[in-house]
């Protein structure tokens, strides 16, 4: 399946360890390396309160890496609209696609990637995922050019059509995408049990639109590739572990052998089946998985989560995954 389209989600991720500085040129890295090795694009998710992750700042990480690269398409995988106006949106990526031309894509949620207190924090209605619908053809129109609101227009931003992606884990997100005529990227890496019927309905009622004429489909799985199935089997275990601790109770400190001990029990069993689609192993076995789960997620394309523990292993394994699908 030589003709794969495969993308790179970046979580930006912060060891332990590590700093800010650190996770964000490891960023850099990785995004020069994707372009250099045939990526089709690198998207970075929108968080707040998250201390193991640096991308809460999303425009002003992708106008970052953008400076440090030359061609590679850079986007939001996504912007959680609800925490934003369409207008201030429009403005941010009508910037970048101002300085970047035809390099830059705005997928878009509808979370709010945060709990209660973050979003007082972020000062947003909880309510105001309800308008996500009317919020998306908002910001569309700014970025036509043909505002919706009298007297009102994104400066950067108008004419630019920076094009839109629905992001989502459940059939609504499926259904707008495809009522819009818009694609839809699924969040198999984490919500995984959705997929298949949130594709098929999507297929099945998507309308064209002016930006695109039939559906599309990016499903997200995570990977892993390194040099014996033993250090990638180990690499995913670190990952596990680290998703335990990301759902403990604040200021507990957990052992490896505790993190373990949670994922063998029934409470572990759901991070583990979060991580359900994932490819681990040697090059030519995440090779055959992708392909596989390309098949029947029906994807046009992949957006692949690099799970390894750090920076140099996941450079590696993003290597040797472009080189085993002759991306380049």
């Amino acid at each position: 399946m030589a003709d794969l389209a495969l993308s790179v989600l970046d979580l930006a991720p912060v060891r332990s360890g590590e700093t800010v500085g650190e996770s964000l040129a490891a960023s850099v890295a990785l995004a020069r390396l994707a372009e250099q090795a045939g990526y089709r694009r690198v998207w970075y998710a929108e968080h707040h309160n998250m201390k193991a992750i640096a991308s809460s700042a999303t425009s002003v990480l992708i106008a970052h890496v953008a400076a440090h690269t030359e061609r590679i398409r850079l986007g939001a995988g996504g912007i959680m609209l609800p925490n934003h106006s369409p207008l201030q949106i429009a403005e941010q990526f009508g910037t970048l696609e101002s300085l970047h031309p035809g390099r830059i894509d705005l997928g878009l949620g509808r979370a709010p990637g945060s709990d209660q207190n973050t979003m007082y924090a972020l000062r947003r209605d909880p309510r105001s995922a309800d308008s996500f619908p009317q919020d998306v053809l908002e910001l569309q129109a700014f970025l036509a050019g043909e505002s919706k609101i009298p007297g009102v227009q994104a400066f950067p931003g108008s004419g630019t059509r920076v094009p839109l992606y629905i992001l989502g884990s459940s059939l609504f997100g499926a259904q707008l995408a495809a009522a819009l005529g818009l694609p839809y990227a699924f969040a198999s890496h984490f919500a995984p049990h959705a997929l298949h019927d949130a594709v098929e309905t999507y297929r099945r009622e998507f309308q064209p639109s002016e930006q695109l004429d039939a559906p599309y489909v990016i499903a997200g799985v995570n990977a892993i590739a390194a040099d014996t199935q033993d250090d990638a089997d180990a690499q995913f275990q670190q990952t596990k572990r680290q998703r335990v601790r990301l759902f403990a109770r604040p200021g507990l400190r957990l052992s490896d052998d505790d993190c373990d001990a949670v994922l063998a029990s029934p409470q572990g069993a759901q991070i583990a089946s979060m991580v359900q689609y994932s490819a681990v192993g040697r090059p030519a076995d995440v090779r055959d998985y992708l392909e596989s789960f390309a098949k029947t997620a029906d994807a046009d394309e992949l957006i692949v989560a690099l799970q390894s523990p750090d920076t140099a292993k996941r450079l590696r394994s993003a290597e040797m995954i472009a080189t085993e699908l002759a991306l380049a």
